[in-house]
């Protein structure tokens, strides 16, 4: 972390000046498409401010996922996106689907491509730079069978769906780092016969299913992941943290989860609010 910036303590020894903090965004991450693609995360970005002055007080906006389709013949649903002051998160892309063109759709990471039609190499969608990755594509194995692409994550893009099975969700980001905790999985692509299921990638993304079921699983609460095939994505989330030896927040609003644990002061928004330091 950081050290401290100035000798302003309380009676108690805590620093009451200039706070510096580190941040965690993730926004709602895309459903998977109705059929078979999985869809991408919501976008994750991280970093440091130095010499917050106290009184400042920052708005949180966290975003929920995308619903899931209403049926196997339905288009999935991109995710919304999160803040924290002017730091703000893409959301992630739904996966395709044949009644839309079968690209998957742009976002934070994109969403997976589906074979819908049967044709091979439909593209999964767009990520943007520095938030998450493209989506992979689609597979057609004849005229009646064919696996999906796999949503993009924040530290990989999802994988390509081939003739052994659909694509797996890319895998997410690692905060804080050495953590072992991840954010911003992709959904696992969906398959139309009996093949190996797609895994979601290690940060929240659900695994895939087969196609006629949209039986995916859907991404994880407050870890942007995206969902599997035909499932919902999961809706994101925002953490500050600063050093404890710094006195708390002065105020919250939201109801963020705090905990004094490692050296540190965390907030957790699972839902939109404030902090003023």
């Amino acid at each position: 972390m950081f050290a401290a910036k100035n000798s302003f303590l309380t009676a108690g020894g805590l620093n009451s000046g200039p706070v510096d903090l580190d941040y965690l965004v993730v926004a709602g991450g895309g459903s998977g498409g109705g059929f078979m693609a999985g869809g991408g995360a919501g976008g994750m970005k991280t970093g440091t401010r130095t010499s917050v002055s106290r009184g400042t007080s920052y708005t949180i906006t966290v975003g929920n996922g995308g619903a899931a389709p209403a049926a196997s013949t339905n288009v999935g649903n991109n995710g919304n996106s999160s803040a924290m002051d002017t730091v703000s998160t893409t959301a992630g892309g739904a996966g395709g689907h044949y009644s839309a063109g079968n690209t998957g759709n742009n976002g934070g990471s994109g969403g997976g491509g589906d074979p819908g039609g049967w044709t091979s190499g439909a593209a999964g969608g767009t990520g943007v730079s520095g938030e998450g990755n493209n989506g992979g594509s689609s597979f057609a194995i004849n005229s009646t069978d064919g696996n999906g692409g796999g949503g993009g994550g924040k530290g990989a893009a999802g994988a390509n769906a081939t003739i052994s099975g659909p694509g797996n969700g890319g895998a997410g980001g690692e905060w804080p780092a050495s953590s072992g905790t991840y954010y911003a999985g992709g959904g696992g692509g969906g398959h139309d016969r009996d093949d190996t299921a797609a895994s979601g990638g290690v940060g929240g993304g659900g695994a895939g299913g087969v196609a006629t079921s949209s039986s995916g699983t859907a991404g994880t609460a407050n870890t942007g992941g995206g969902g599997g095939n035909g499932a919902a994505g999961g809706k994101g989330v925002v953490i500050i943290r600063f050093a404890d030896t710094y006195t708390a927040a002065a105020s919250t609003t939201g109801s963020p989860t705090i905990a004094v644990t490692g050296g540190f002061r965390i907030y957790t928004f699972t839902g939109s609010g404030s902090i003023t330091f």
